[in-house]
């Protein structure tokens, strides 16, 4: 049995994510600061501050009589937003703790680590800052415009170069969309009523269930190196069509290729493709 490390797998997305993997057949040890409110007693807890790199290699070698080692990991743990603390402590804590992961991976010659960047690189909020085109995709550089973005930004850099120096580890950052639990979807009629409310980030969002598929998918991937991944539903939070949305409120942005229907705007094509991407949940039920 392959055990997997996730960092923060007491938040909302890391319970999905560690309950994918259990179901999945991995040993899972969720590392965090606080145990889950609601916890699988499949898996292990360890408390650790992942601020502190000593900390951060320890828990990815051994923990007394819990494992003595560990296989991979699933590097969720962040401030997940911009706003939610001054901007210096956002960024002080997520680029830090990122950083003691990478390099404490490699102390520890862990050579498969995912982790959670976000599609805020991609340049959001698109209202101020439209994308070069739809649906965006992972070709464009990143365009950071928080520090919370900025800290993503820094994150990716940060495993290009880890890759570099080591050529057998693979370093894959999942640039999440708006991350939803179904208890979130009984707000989304609402959203009809205020298309530009859901404009920032194009309307889209993530199933927590389909992006804990795609760390699974992500972790089993045969890939080495770094490589970047746009996470998002295959549709929108709205009813209205994308085409017509974009038109709308995009008119100046040109389409790449057609979309069908209420299909994401946030390319999942690349996601598709290499990792055998494919979600299926969406709000509509």
């Amino acid at each position: 049995m392959t055990r997997i490390a996730v960092t923060g797998g007491s938040g909302k997305l890391g319970r999905a994510v560690v309950r994918e993997l259990l179901d999945n057949g991995y040993e899972v040890v969720n590392l965090d600061q606080a145990p889950s409110p609601h916890p699988d007693a499949r898996a292990s807890f360890v408390r650790v501050d992942l601020t502190d790199y000593g900390q951060v290699l320890e828990a990815l070698t051994a923990v007394d009589d819990r494992y003595a080692r560990i296989d991979g990991i699933a590097h969720l743990a962040a401030i997940p937003a911009p706003g939610l603390t001054t901007n210096s402590a956002t960024f002080a804590n997520n680029v830090p703790t990122s950083y003691n992961v990478f390099a404490a991976a490699q102390g520890a010659g862990i050579t498969n680590v995912v982790w959670a960047s976000s599609e805020t690189v991609l340049g959001l909020p698109f209202g101020e800052n439209p994308p070069p085109s739809f649906p965006v995709d992972e070709e464009y550089p990143v365009r950071p415009s928080t520090t919370y973005s900025l800290g993503k930004a820094v994150e990716e850099e940060m495993a290009r170069h880890f890759t570099r120096w080591n050529p057998d580890l693979k370093l894959i950052g999942l640039r999440f969309s708006n991350v939803m639990d179904e208890a979130d979807y009984e707000a989304f009629p609402a959203f009809e009523d205020d298309p530009v409310s859901r404009s920032w980030n194009a309307w889209g969002y993530i199933d927590a269930r389909d992006g804990a598929q795609a760390v699974r998918l992500a972790l089993e991937s045969t890939l080495t190196g770094f490589e970047a991944f746009i996470i998002a539903a295959a549709d929108t939070v709205m009813s209205t069509p994308s085409a017509e949305l974009a038109e709308r409120f995009f008119p100046h942005v040109p389409f790449r290729r057609p979309v069908e229907g209420t299909e994401t705007l946030l390319g999942i094509d690349k996601a598709r493709r290499l990792l055998w991407f494919d979600p299926k949940h969406s709000w509509r039920g």
